[in-house]
């Protein structure tokens, strides 16, 4: 077994994970029959790609990429049973396809579309290891697909949200499938690839505004709202992730339960939503960010429900409070299963579990302001547009992204306390754990951190700045007073750069660390085309920052 991964910032020494573990908590297992799964999800999308020119493409068939390509990416899912069904269930779809196209027989297919041995965990890791991106030897065009990938993970995660609240847009799962089967084509030219990396980002704008008119349309825009810190006295349920729909299905079960339900990391911004607030039992947010979960999983008490990435291996002394749900999966784990049509998911045992459970134990107090996605930010436009004629504000800088364990990403928070007191912070993910609780003021009631969300509410940040870009009648958006900041880790990060490119954002600083899967030459493309940085020192960051640099 030959495993390599390298999608994540956090990867070892920043060339790649090997042996018998990631640094995620992936074994090599899991890793091989990921790779095998993505290889696989090749021939389905190089089939049903061809059955679109027919009129024969299979809706069902899409969905299914989109969602084991979620169930990839970083932190998701660590159970190799999983990956052996899923390995299985697309061998089925890819052989039903392959027998609608009927090809010519002499049309030479691809591995991805034609390999098959029988279903076993053991010769799925053999296949995996022989499939995994290294098998692509020159190292460009490796690192040009690798970023195709990791933008396309990305994309079927936010796809993927939206089409949870029954938002559905097919191009943008077409897409998906021609991009994969793309990488199959070892005639493809690095310029093609190159575009074919462009235009993810332009549908990673697509899926952004999807689920943005998605969650906005059923759950109401967010509203400034202050979040409680602290903890109550009733026993709770913690949930993390990102699915809304999870949340609500949970607070509509567990009402007069007697159980408060907390969000956790990327589920803060749930607080802001109107049609979240009629729920007493919603009490407020429990912790910080993702990888603080080991300790903080441990004082909550109560069960913890995972809905999305990102998931930490638990430790076994709350591993049975845990429960995941959707794509996400870990051995030993429970597991909710998935909601019939026209039902809720059952979280019956989670209630339970939760009833017989102590209160939280107290990590912090107070509480934090939330809710700047676009809608709101736009209603304070002529607020924030004379802070910018009057000099009050001199410079936005987009701090969003990612957050994760690597002490480089303290910057992240320097940063923060070095922008001079006319720079306001934009910011969604995970990053703003990094900062979102320091008291950094406001400029004339304007915050001077400014949370749109979720990482799958940047779309909100490029409202912003369009809305400013039209409010200051400039033809560029780089024209605009933004510089750009952004910290990674996983592949939805890698869409929002992607998706920044496409709209023809120069000048983004980039860190703690450069893909590991970016090449020499393929750095130089974006250096020269868009001007994309390492983070360097802070004084010296914020110093370009603020010159627009």
């Amino acid at each position: 077994m030959t495993m390599f991964c390298h999608q994540c910032q956090e990867t070892a020494g920043n060339k790649g994970c090997a042996g018998a573990k990631g640094v995620c908590g992936k074994p090599d297992q899991v890793a091989v029959l990921q790779d095998l799964l993505i290889h696989t999800l090749k021939g389905i999308s190089y089939f049903n790609a061809k059955a679109k020119e027919i009129a024969q493409c299979d809706p069902k068939a899409s969905e299914f990429v989109m969602e084991q390509l979620f169930a990839t990416i970083t932190n998701v899912n660590f159970d190799p049973e999983y990956f052996v069904k899923q390995i299985d269930r697309a061998k089925e779809i890819r052989d039903g396809l392959k027998r609608t196209v009927a090809p010519a027989s002499t049309e030479k297919l691809p591995d991805a579309a034609v390999w098959t041995i029988k279903s076993d965990l053991n010769d799925y890791v053999l296949k995996g290891s022989e499939v995994g991106i290294l098998a692509t030897a020159n190292e460009d065009v490796r690192s040009l697909r690798s970023l195709l990938l990791f933008g396309l993970k990305g994309l079927a995660a936010y796809a993927h949200h939206a089409y949870v609240l029954d938002a559905k847009e097919d191009d943008i799962l077409l897409f998906m499938q021609q991009a994969l089967a793309a990488t199959l084509d070892d005639n493809l030219l690095a310029d093609e690839l190159t575009g074919l990396v462009l235009k993810c980002g332009e549908y990673g704008v697509k899926a952004m505004a999807l689920l943005d008119k998605a969650n906005t349309g059923k759950y109401g825009h967010p509203e400034i709202t202050s979040v409680k810190l602290d903890v109550g006295k009733n026993p709770g349920i913690l949930i993390s992730g990102h699915d809304l729909r999870d949340l609500e299905e949970l607070l509509e079960q567990t009402k007069g339960k007697g159980v408060d339900v907390y969000t956790h990391g990327e589920m803060l911004p749930a607080n802001a939503y109107p049609a979240f607030k009629k729920y007493s039992n919603f009490y407020g947010n429990y912790g910080g960010s993702w990888w603080h979960q080991n300790e903080e999983f441990e004082k909550f008490n109560g069960p913890v429900l995972m809905t999305t990435n990102c998931l930490v291996p638990p430790k076994d002394s709350y591993k049975d409070r845990v429960f995941t749900t959707g794509v996400v999966g870990f051995p030993g784990v429970k597991h909710i299963a998935d909601r019939q049509s026209g039902k809720q998911k059952d979280f019956s045992a989670v209630i339970a579990m939760a009833q017989k459970s102590q209160a939280p134990q107290k990590l912090e107090e107070g509480t934090m302001p939330i809710g700047f996605a676009h809608n709101q930010v736009l209603a304070l436009a002529p607020k924030v547009i004379e802070a910018v004629k009057s000099g009050a504000i001199k410079r936005f800088v987009v701090m969003a992204g990612c957050d994760g364990r690597h002490k480089s990403r303290e910057y992240f928070t320097d940063i923060a306390k070095a922008l001079p007191q006319d720079a306001v912070i934009l910011t969604a993910g995970c990053a703003k754990y990094r900062y979102n609780k320091l008291n950094l003021g406001d400029i004339g009631g304007i915050p001077r951190v400014l949370d749109a969300g979720q990482c799958n509410d940047s779309y909100s940040l490029v409202l912003i700045a369009l809305a400013l870009k039209d409010a200051f009648g400039l033809k560029d958006i780089n024209e605009l007073p933004v510089s750009y900041d952004i910290a990674w880790y996983e592949q939805k990060a890698v869409l929002v750069l992607l998706a920044l490119l496409h709209l023809g954002v120069k000048n983004i600083h980039l860190g703690p660390t450069l893909p590991a899967f970016v090449s020499p030459n393929v750095l130089k493309v974006l250096v020269e085309k868009f001007n994309v940085q390492p983070t360097a020192g802070v004084e010296e960051d914020v110093k370009k920052m603020m010159a627009g640099a």
